[in-house]
């Protein structure tokens, strides 16, 4: 152990560590495991030794480096956290100058930013993460920071409330899952478009009435325009123009994510929407989650009381990242998939 090496518990080495790192852009092969240096909790950060790490689309969209334009924020080249894994269940183990509210061995559970869950250590803003509740163990509260708030984000942004109908298109993937559980939550009746073979678990979690999406689409008559109050578009495919006319006057429509093209994305299409929305009565509204350490708070709460219940497809070891990585890139996953620690 080197003289800088940080004491933690059980003899773990904190000055090298075992992590899942990419230097160039590409699919899951271009990631594989290596030594590296332990980081340095700088300013306001904590170190943490990393206990699960759920995956996200968003993690595939970094590795891939596509669209191009992600490229402007993570690394023109290559990305500049080279370790994938933004969704992160951990254990305090040192403290970085200026933290508080947090103490070396709590339970912690939070959102990396930029990734860094796919390795023995990271580090991480003291202000993103949460105390995880005893009551909730890791490998449900680790799935719950970014797909989970991004679902609880988009219901706020389109106003879901007790009495509406909330459709949810693309209801059977992480963010899909928690949007329908939650909006049955607040009172809503759920409707839902997902694959056939996850139209039971979807109506299983609250959806009220759920379709094939291979037969039923927007536009279709089993959606009759004018019925709802929120759409929730996880999915990302349908015409702005139908969606649109799915819901009624003062309702909206939320656009999670949106194909595109290789260089720019689903930014053609969130202009659109913004263009469609002036003096509109029935708004499209992009959203761009974030991080937001309270609406964690409530996440955990409700998992903490059986009332949220993430859908788990796989679990991998840590080991088995870079399968687990293909897994999430190949598409088509029912809700989350977690790596767990060594």
């Amino acid at each position: 152990m080197s003289d800088n090496a940080l004491p933690t518990p059980a003899g773990l080495r904190t000055d090298t560590m075992a992590a899942w790192r990419q230097h160039r852009y590409g699919e899951a092969d271009a990631v594989a495991l290596e030594t590296a240096e332990v980081p340095a909790p700088r300013r306001g950060e904590v170190l943490l030794r990393v206990r699960a790490t759920a995956l996200n689309n968003g993690d595939v969209r970094v590795m891939r480096g596509e669209p191009l334009l992600v490229r402007a924020a993570f690394g023109l080249r290559r990305p500049k956290q080279p370790v994938r894994g933004m969704d992160a269940a951990a254990t305090v183990i040192a403290l970085g100058p200026d933290v508080a509210g947090l103490s070396v061995g709590d339970e912690v559970v939070g959102e990396l930013p930029g990734g860094g869950g796919l390795a023995t250590y990271a580090v991480c803003p003291a202000s993103r993460l949460q105390r995880r509740p005893p009551a909730l163990d890791v490998v449900t509260a680790v799935t719950l920071p970014l797909a989970g708030g991004t679902a609880w984000q988009a219901l706020e942004r389109g106003g879901a409330a007790s009495g509406h109908r909330v459709l949810v298109i693309g209801a059977s993937g992480g963010v899909g899952t928690f949007a329908v559980q939650l909006a049955a939550l607040r009172g809503a009746e759920v409707w839902a478009l997902c694959g056939e073979r996850n139209r039971e678990l979807v109506e299983r979690l609250g959806a009220a009435r759920t379709f094939d999406y291979r037969t039923v689409q927007p536009g279709s008559p089993e959606l009759e325009p004018g019925s709802f109050d929120v759409v929730i578009d996880i999915a990302g495919t349908a015409p702005l123009r139908t969606l649109q006319g799915l819901v009624r006057d003062g309702g909206s429509v939320v656009l999670v994510s949106g194909e595109g093209g290789r260089v720019l994305g689903p930014m053609g299409r969130i202009l659109h929407a913004e263009l469609r929305s002036i003096g509109s009565k029935r708004p499209l509204r992009p959203l761009a989650a974030v991080a937001k350490r309270d609406v964690l708070a409530e996440l955990l709460a409700l998992a903490a009381d059986g009332r949220l219940r993430p859908v788990i497809e796989r679990r991998f070891a840590f080991a088995e990242a870079h399968d687990a990585l293909a897994h999430v890139a190949a598409g088509h996953v029912a809700g989350k998939v977690v790596v767990l620690a060594e």
